[in-house]
């Protein structure tokens, strides 16, 4: 879920030509002679998660490609997630020597931004990234600007996240279930579960942001409800397309409350996991066998859960469940990306650090940096398919390199993932949100969004999971929340009339 908190997760957001030469030379490096040959240099990049067990093998390969044309060696730092914020807010804030720094919306990218930590990249992209400009469409480009400049590089593959609802296959199956069409067939099927196989809990679901209440938004094609610039908190949200923002402390949305009512029915009656908020890891309690059901990030079966789960329960399988309507135009997109890789403005090797990033938009590249040594850690399926060969180089495009274009599509997914994804990697296919380059400068309200997101987190997962009495605690949650949600909703609205008003 990490790429979609989807989640996933996200991530990315001077120009004194260092070739020697003294004209300008409009060549890629690669066509260069011998005799124009760059010094060497290193450049340090920082990006989340772990290290992968054969990432040394891979950078030892990047590093002899690149050594005849760029010369460059590459210094790449791994913070853990659970200090991702904070370390890197510190290299930025204390002048460290950094290149490229990984970054995103709900990280602290508008802040680092608006600090002055990041360099413009529109004159950089222009010479040395034509290959990181044809990578992403022009949707995705406007749409992640800040003030008019390139302050960081969106890293994406698709317009839309994908989510689906992992169902155990051989249960439905075992019980006489058709295969699962609506939401309503799901909790159908959960009910079965409670009742002829009571050793297992019906549904597992994850929290915050993808909570089963949140995670119907994404389904919602009646009124399009989605959440503001400052993230989920249960309140403020967007509808209809209309560029409002709407508060539910003053009028609850119908819907919604309904939602919240059939998460109550779903705990009270035991159909939700009855731990839900104490699990750290709610994938590895369906992995083990505990659970029927439960939400996802990405389309398709992961192959790693399909293992996980036919190794602890043999005979196990697993099947991906998805209310996305796959119609042109059907699916609102603000062609926001969701992480980004952004250069550092102390920098020593501005120019260098964009030639680095334009080759890995190269597709032998792109396919080395992401998937591993082909033949070693993984193997070409045609030109956008892969087949992973072992668990020595963990998939992390995202931090660094990804693009909708060179994106491969694991194999392992099959057919109807194939073609979800392939529907949201094009940007013609989504209605464009009114609010489509729009960046909300969060510095008025700053403190009213701490104070939201504090009690964002008391109080939204009991309610959206069902493990509460929603009204009284909805009450409560307004109570203390109301003020803050206000002076945030009249400072957004305002800035959007603004961001509207310039556009006609």
């Amino acid at each position: 879920m990490k790429k979609m908190l989807a989640i996933s997760m996200t991530l990315l957001m001077g120009t004194s030509l260092i070739t020697g030469c003294s004209k300008t030379d409009s060549r890629p490096e690669g066509s260069k002679s011998a005799q124009e040959q760059l010094d060497q240099v290193t450049l340090k990049i920082m990006i989340p998660g772990d290290r992968p067990k054969d990432f040394d093998a891979v950078i030892a390969e990047a590093e002899k490609r690149l050594a005849p044309t760029l010369n460059v060696k590459l210094n790449v730092v791994f913070v853990p997630w659970s200090d991702l914020a904070q370390k890197t807010q510190v290299t930025l804030a204390s002048g460290e020597a950094v290149d490229l720094v990984f970054d995103a919306p709900w990280l602290h990218l508008n802040q680092m931004v608006a600090a002055n930590y990041y360099a413009p990249l529109d004159d950089l992209l222009k010479q040395y990234g034509p290959d990181i400009l044809k990578a992403r469409s022009e949707q995705l480009w406007e749409a992640n600007k800040y003030n008019g400049q390139i302050m960081a590089i969106p890293l994406s593959n698709a317009y839309l996240a994908g989510h689906v609802y992992y169902v155990r296959k051989d249960l439905r199956e075992k019980l006489g279930v058709a295969p699962i069409k609506t939401y309503d067939d799901l909790i159908k099927f959960a009910e079965q579960v409670k009742e002829k196989v009571p050793d297992i809990s019906p549904i597992i679901s994850y929290k915050a942001v993808t909570d089963w209440t949140n995670f119907r938004t994404f389904f919602d094609y009646d009124s399009h409800l989605n959440e503001t610039a400052i993230g989920v908190n249960g309140v403020l949200y967007l509808k209809d397309n209309d560029g409002k923002v709407h508060n539910m402390f003053e009028e609850m949305d119908s819907t919604v409350w309904k939602w919240i009512t059939d998460a109550r029915y779903l705990y009270q009656n035991k159909l939700m996991y009855q731990d839900v908020m104490s699990v750290k890891d709610q994938m590895e309690v369906f992995k083990s066998g505990k659970a029927a059901i439960i939400n996802a990030a990405d389309f398709g079966v992961k192959t790693d859960v399909a293992n996980a789960l036919k190794k602890n329960v043999p005979g196990a399988e697993v099947e991906a469940v998805t209310f996305f309507k796959l119609e042109k135009e059907a699916n609102l997109s603000s062609f926001q990306a969701w992480n980004f890789i952004a250069l550092s403005q102390v920098s020593k090797n501005k120019e260098r650090a964009i030639q680095f990033l334009n080759w890995t938009q190269q597709k032998d590249n792109y396919d080395l940096l992401a998937y591993g040594i082909k033949g070693t850690n993984w193997e070409p399926i045609g030109e956008n398919q892969y087949k992973v060969l072992n668990d020595g180089y963990a998939w992390f495009p995202y931090a660094w390199i990804w693009n909708p274009t060179l994106d491969r599509y694991d194999q392992g997914l099959g057919e109807e993932a194939q073609a979800l994804n392939q529907f949201v990697a094009d940007a013609d296919n989504f209605t464009p949100s009114k609010l489509t380059g729009f960046t909300f400068d969060s510095a008025p309200v700053a403190n009213e969004i701490a104070q939201l997101n504090t009690l964002r987190d008391k109080y939204m997962d009991a309610i959206y999971l069902g493990i509460v009495d929603p009204e009284t605690y909805w009450n409560k949650y307004k109570s203390e929340a109301s003020s803050a949600a206000k002076k945030i909703q009249v400072e957004m609205q305002k800035q959007i009339d603004a961001f509207l008003a310039s556009k006609n």
